[in-house]
């Protein structure tokens, strides 16, 4: 292919880093120099901007990028118009309110008329005009949890990942206003030719997002409990069942989602399963 996409990526900091896994993952190798603002995949039709997250929703509406890995709630504060077309599962936060441990609160109409510092203005004024509630609101980018303390503001809004940043500027969080996760969007004036690309890439995404939701696991079942065995281990679309060498066991293959996979393990192990190993997937292509 002679076009090349152009994807913007932040230039630092977690979602970068995840950013650039995903697409090695995808098995596309990018040539990063040291503080390199652009860089290009030696062996996948793809260029690579590093911009600031709050800079690329503009980059993706001009057509300077095609696509994008950012925060859903730079979308959200800065890009309502733009298109997601694959929900990433990383660099997950959420953007909450939060004010100084010693004062006191009941609800968000404790915020009518106080100060709140933010790098979010949009996404505060519209949660606080749904709840009837006018505050002044001081944009700050950069470091928001020093406001209260130096008597700049009376609460913030902000990324809140571990709660920890809070926790060390004596802030509590008392309302969280939107959940987010790294996005892929996409320029709306992205044309045919690289969209086939987009089209190629996003496949190779799926696959890897999908694989890292569910672990193989193989196990040894008695041959009387199998049918259970089976009830538990739906799999794909059925468990792989072999017999074993010694009379009257089998091993199962299978798949299962992360997420109910404790809970499966001690059921099988109650089924009489033996021998269970499990392996993290790579890459499942549907």
């Amino acid at each position: 292919m002679s076009q090349k996409i152009r994807i913007a990526i932040q230039k630092s900091g977690r979602l970068n880093e995840e950013s650039l896994q995903l697409l090695k993952d995808c098995g596309v190798s990018i040539d990063n120099g040291k503080d390199q603002l652009k860089a290009i995949s030696r062996n996948f039709p793809l260029e690579v901007l590093y911009l600031r997250n709050g800079d690329i929703p503009q980059y993706l509406r001009d057509g300077v990028v095609d696509i994008a890995i950012l925060g859903e709630n730079t979308l959200i504060e800065k890009g309502e118009d733009l298109t997601i077309v694959e929900r990433l599962g990383f660099s997950k936060c959420k953007v909450s309110l939060a004010i100084p441990k010693s004062a006191s609160y009941t609800s968000v109409k404790d915020l009518e008329g106080k100060r709140i510092a933010t790098s979010y203005p949009n996404t505060v004024k519209k949660y606080l005009d749904s709840k009837g509630v006018t505050a002044d609101l001081h944009i700050i980018n950069g470091s928001v949890e020093i406001a209260p303390n130096i008597g700049l503001a009376d609460a913030i809004c902000d990324i809140v990942s571990s709660g920890s940043t809070l926790f060390k500027n004596n802030l509590k969080e008392v309302e969280q206003m939107l959940t987010s996760e790294a996005v892929l969007t996409v320029s709306p004036t992205i044309s045919e030719e690289r969209q086939v690309i987009l089209n190629t890439l996003q496949f190779r995404m799926k696959s890897v997002l999908k694989g890292r939701n569910f672990k193989y696991v193989l196990l040894n079942v008695p041959n009387k409990n199998l049918d259970r065995i089976i009830e538990i281990l739906p799999g794909m679309k059925s468990p792989t069942v072999l017999p074993l060498a010694e009379s009257g066991w089998s091993s199962v293959h299978s798949v299962v989602d992360k997420n109910q996979f404790w809970d499966i393990i001690e059921e099988l192990k109650k089924e009489g399963a033996e021998g269970i190993l499990v392996c993290p997937i790579e890459k499942m292509v549907s």
